[in-house]
Order: structure tokens, then C-alpha cells, then sequence
């Protein structure tokens, strides 16, 4: 295969940052505003910690349509290629965001407010589901043997950029109005603007050239009339793996990126502002830290990287609540950014890993369905599961005791990682494992 020009790697690379960061702004846009807003705006008659709940569970929503989005793409992804559908999964994504940042309240249109809110979170779900796995086959299969891990870790920096953008944004609007004005229309700016960076977004994505490894399946007339047919049937046991491997992860992130903010401002009380500033500074710990294990993961291979990093996620499950239940923003920090280490080991490498575990015929969909399923089966879920343990139990020791049953689940998928994931460098960048059954 020829190797692809250094400026086209670095493009599609700096490609798969720059729109991921613009995808997930939008996705995150909506996990804070619905711990912090959309109760009271969408769910007014119901008590507080119904409404909570009732935010969240539309916040769950959009997960369960993550595998229709991952197969649907995942389809013309590995049909037509990767490029088209990161220009599509763009545009309902920023679509779909504006549109919640209009909607009225249930003041308004009453039962309809709720229902449309649902419906633009069904869409964000569809665009979510496709959009990771295009970005990341997009950086992995640009990168030259022996730094799949690095150059993954690209599109894996897009998801605390986009925290960091949305939280800053959002506290940026916060800290311009008073209360009541946030509460009535301040929240719908973020929303917004999203408008200009899904245009910023696909002026970088359109610039992008295919990948190489697609390229040359389509060149050699290789693609799958079926993708996810042949998946299913050649690669089961690659799906598991895959999925079960981020259920953890998803799990414990969307712990710190939607219910921490919810717990630390209504059960510890800390402010808003400060809820968010915590949010934003660990999700720059996620950041660097999503690149080190990237690149870690390319020395002493995927599954010794997850490894460490799961066994960080354990350790830390309680001792995390302990800092945060202080009530101190300074500890607090520091309990999130030392459960963010762990949340990074088993990131950073993410698409690397589902890159290298499935054959390039049905990439896409391969690495779509189980990055759907993972999510649907860990964070959809998980801003629910947990403020329903504090309502029934009042204490977060059932919340770490969540943390650490999501992640011994994970811990099994991860032993089953074939050991040479990411250590042979001279491996071809469209190799996967092929033993048994899973070879066409």
C-alpha cells in the first residue's frame, strides 16, 4: 500500500480533532444543560428529583439510537467511504443543536416542548452513532505503522475539547446574565452557535482526502454489498470485545461529565460556575492525558494499556467520593482528574483498538456498532442509574460500588484483547486479526 503524503496524514488527523471537538461541543451541550436546565424548563410539574431524572433519561434517549446511526453509516461508510459520512453526521449534528437551542419550553407548548426535545435528542443520537467511527478510521488509517495509537488519540482529544468548549461557553454565558436571564433564555445561546462551527467544521472535512486503506479497498473492488451481514458473521467475537471494553469507560465518563455537575452543585453545594470550571480544568487533564496513552498504547501494545488503566478505575471508585463529598472545589478537582487518568488509559487508544480489530471490509460498521452498543449499555444510562442510587440509598458509596461492578465487566473484555495489538510496528495499517472464523 502506498504510504499517504505527510500533509494529507496531518490534514486528516487535524481533521478528525477539529470536527470531533465540533460534534462533541454539541453532544455535550446537552448533558450540561440537562443537569443544569432542562428539569425545570421541560419537566416543570414534576418534583426535583423527578425532573432530574426525567432530563436525564431524555439525555438516555439519544443513546439508544446510537446503533440504528452506527449501522446506517457504518453501511455507507464502508459503501462509499469515510469522508462522506463525516460531512453528513456534521450537518444533522449542528442541525439538530440549533434546532434545541429554539425550542420552546413547556410553558409554551406544553406536552409538545418535552417531545420535541426528545426528537432532537433521537437525531443527535443517529449523527453521534457514525460520527466517532468515521473520525477515528480516518486518522488511524492515515497513520504510518507503529503510530496507529497516536494518531487515534486525534480524534479521541475531540471529546474533552468539546467538554471544554461547551463548559466555557456555557459558564461564559452564565457569568454575562443573572440567573432568571440564564434560566429563560441564556441557556439557548450555546445552542446557538453552534451554527458557526459546524460551518468552521465543514470547511476542514471537505478538504480532507479519503482514506488510503478505503481507497484501496475500493480501487481492488473489495467492499462488502452487506457490511454488517459479513461483520456478524466472520467478526462476533470482535464486536463483544470492542463493545465491552468501552461499556466501562463510558460509563465512568459520562459520571464526570453530566451527574458530578448535577451532585456537586444540588447535593455539596457548590455554585454553577465553579461546577463547571472543575468540569472544564479535568477535561483539560483528559486531553493531554487521552494523547500520552495513545502513544503509550503504540509502545507496550492496547491491551497493557487498558489494563493499567481499569485497574486505576477500581482502585479509585471510592476513594474519588470520598474527595468529592468534602464539599471542597479544590479536592474535588483533584478526585476528578485522577479518576480522568484512569477514564484515558482506556480512551486514548479506543480507536486504534476497534481500528485494528476489525477487517477493512466492514471497518465502519464494525467500529460504529460497538461503539454504539458500549455507549448505550454504559453512559446512556449511567447520570440515571446514579441519581437513582443517591435517591434511594442517600450515599455514594452504591455509586462507587456501580463504578466498580462497569468496570470489571470491561476488565473481562479487555483480558480477551489479542496481546500484539499495537506493539508490531511493521504490522500493515489495514491489518486485523484473523484467526478462525473471522477470516473471510
Amino acid at each position: 500500500m502506498t504510504t499517504p503524503a505527510p500533509d494529507h496524514a496531518r490534514r486528516a488527523r487535524l481533521a478528525s480533532m477539529i470536527g470531533t471537538t465540533i460534534e462533541w461541543y454539541d453532544y455535550f451541550l446537552y448533558g450540561t444543560a440537562s443537569a443544569l436546565i432542562f428539569g425545570p424548563q421541560f419537566f416543570p410539574d414534576l418534583s426535583p428529583t423527578a425532573g432530574k431524572l426525567a432530563a436525564f433519561s431524555t439525555l438516555a434517549i439519544g443513546f439508544i439510537a446510537r446503533p440504528l446511526g452506527g449501522v446506517l453509516m457504518g453501511h455507507f461508510g464502508d459503501r462509499l467511504g469515510r469522508k462522506s459520512m463525516l460531512v453528513f453526521s456534521l450537518l444533522v449534528m449542528g442541525g439538530s443543536t440549533v434546532a434545541i437551542g429554539l425550542l420552546p419550553t413547556y410553558r409554551t407548548w406544553g406536552v409538545a416542548a418535552p417531545l420535541a426535545l426528545v426528537a432532537c435528542r433521537l437525531v443527535q443520537g443517529l449523527s453521534a452513532g457514525g460520527e466517532w467511527g468515521g473520525a477515528a478510521l480516518m486518522a488511524v488509517e492515515h497513520a504510518p505503522a507503529g503510530r496507529r495509537g497516536l494518531f487515534g488519540s486525534y480524534a479521541q482529544v475531540g471529546t474533552p475539547l468539546g467538554m471544554i468548549l461547551s463548559s466555557l461557553v456555557f459558564l461564559a454565558v452564565r457569568s454575562s446574565v443573572t440567573a432568571e436571564q440564564f434560566t429563560r433564555w441564556g441557556w439557548r445561546i450555546p445552542f446557538a452557535l453552534s451554527l458557526l462551527l459546524v460551518l468552521l467544521g465543514l470547511y476542514i472535512r471537505l478538504r480532507v482526502v479519503e482514506s488510503p486503506v478505503f481507497a484501496e479497498v475500493r480501487a481492488q473492488q473489495r467492499q462488502a454489498r452487506m457490511p454488517l451481514t459479513r461483520l456478524l458473521r466472520h467478526q462476533p467475537r470482535q464486536v463483544l470485545i470492542a463493545t465491552f471494553t468501552f461499556v466501562g469507560n463510558n460509563t465512568l465518563g459520562y459520571i464526570f461529565m453530566v451527574y458530578l455537575v448535577s451532585y456537586t452543585t444540588e447535593q455539596l453545594g457548590l455554585s454553577q460556575r465553579t461546577a463547571l470550571l472543575n468540569l472544564a480544568a479535568g477535561s483539560v487533564v483528559w486531553l493531554v492525558t487521552n494523547m500520552f496513552f495513545g502513544h503509550l498504547s503504540d509502545r507496550i501494545g492496547r491491551r497493557a494499556t487498558y489494563l493499567w488503566g481499569t485497574a486505576l478505575n477500581l482502585v479509585w471508585a471510592f476513594p474519588m467520593f470520598w474527595l468529592i463529598n468534602t464539599g471542597t472545589a479544590v479536592l474535588v478537582l483533584l478526585a476528578q482528574a485522577v479518576h480522568l487518568l484512569g477514564v484515558s488509559a482506556t480512551y486514548g487508544p479506543q480507536a486504534a483498538l476497534f481500528s485494528e480489530l476489525f477487517r477493512p471490509e466492514w471497518r465502519y460498521s464494525g467500529a460504529s456498532l460497538a461503539y454504539s452498543l458500549g455507549a448505550v449499555l454504559g453512559g446512556g444510562f449511567a447520570p440515571m442509574v446514579c441519581t437513582a442510587l443517591f435517591d434511594h440509598f442517600g450515599t455514594t458509596t452504591a455509586i462507587s460500588g456501580y463504578m466498580v461492578v462497569v468496570s470489571l465487566i470491561s476488565l473481562v473484555a479487555i483480558a480477551a484483547i489479542p496481546r500484539h495489538l499495537g506493539r508490531s510496528a511493521s504490522a500493515p495499517r489495514n491489518a486485523a486479526p484473523t484467526t478462525g472464523r473471522e477470516q473471510p
